[in-house]
């Protein structure tokens, strides 16, 4: 695959073959990671992206120290922990926030443990902040094989699983398999952690999960229509990102992340600038102030079943 892309045309700055991997990597990472934010941020669980990748840096460690490749032992420990997580929140023995600060603090302390005995822990750096410009052939593959099994199962169980998102009680009554779904979520947001990984860092994953949702929420009318710009605003980052790390000798993980951010205040913005526009036209034109955003009867993504 990857002499195929060397052999293309591709302009400056993705001439050369570094560029041509990052590109795919980022590719990648930049379209699945958001479509698993979209369920995360509808479900409230913003930051599980963090305390699983900081559940991923405490693999890394374990991974370095026993001289395993700490991509596999990241993966290992992340979806351990993340069925931990699900299971400690839906036995209400801890809530979101707190089973979250647990692990999030556990994963810390225990790779910071492990990596006190290893002789050279700058090797996990990688893992840590990202370095999307020197993955391998190998690691690209990996990232791909990922991205494909995160992606076809959440496309497979999409509607049932926006169902629990949205409420979880009534897809309770309804008789979808809630505890088999949550598992789910939780199993492909470590998996997607983890292959985010050498792209942007553990340190940032979450940025990337959860501002393109951000920006598509303010877009998008439906729960349909967020998974795709979330996704679309994904990859215009990493392409972005790339183009102005190469160009200005800028860290990429950190690049990609700050385009994202960017993103969601333009967005931000250009719809208060167009709502305080639509007020303005509406008081002219009646004569009378319009009935405010926050009562008229919208059809935002948190009741939009339909398009599920």
């Amino acid at each position: 695959m990857m002499v195929h892309l060397a052999a293309l045309p591709l302009p400056y700055p993705f001439d050369l073959s570094f560029m041509q991997r990052a590109l795919v990597a980022g590719l990648v990472v930049g379209a699945f990671a958001p479509m698993i934010g979209t369920f995360l941020v509808q479900k409230r669980m913003s930051l599980i992206g963090d305390g699983i990748g900081h559940l991923a840096f405490a693999g890394v460690a374990f991974g370095a120290v026993a001289g395993v490749y700490p991509l596999w032992t990241a993966l290992a420990v992340s979806v351990a922990g993340a069925l931990g997580l699900e299971r400690l929140r839906a036995r209400r023995r801890a809530s979101g926030d707190l089973a979250l600060a647990l692990f999030f603090y556990s994963g810390i302390a225990l790779g910071i443990v492990l990596l006190s005995r290893e002789l050279n822990p700058a090797n996990v750096l990688v893992y840590l902040f990202g370095q999307i410009l020197t993955v391998t052939d190998g690691e690209v593959l990996t990232i791909l094989g990922l991205g494909v099994v995160v992606a076809a199962a959440i496309l497979r169980v999409r509607r049932p699983l926006f169902a629990v998102v949205a409420d979880e009680e009534w897809a309770r009554v309804a008789g979808l398999p809630v505890g088999l779904l949550n598992n789910l979520l939780a199993v492909t947001t470590a998996v997607a952690v983890v292959a985010s990984m050498r792209v942007v860092g553990i340190l940032l994953v979450a940025g990337l999960m959860v501002l393109p949702v951000a920006s598509a929420q303010l877009l998008a009318r439906s729960f349909r229509g967020t998974m795709g710009w979330a996704m679309s605003i994904g990859v215009g980052s990493v392409v972005v990102g790339l183009v102005a790390s190469r160009l200005w000798d800028l860290a990429s993980g950190g690049t990609i992340v700050l385009v994202a951010a960017a993103t969601f205040a333009i967005v931000a913005v250009i719809g208060g600038g167009r709502s305080r526009s639509g007020l303005l036209r509406g008081i002219g034109l009646r004569g009378v102030p319009p009935v405010s955003p926050a009562r008229r009867d919208d059809r935002s993504i948190l009741g939009d079943s339909h398009s599920g």
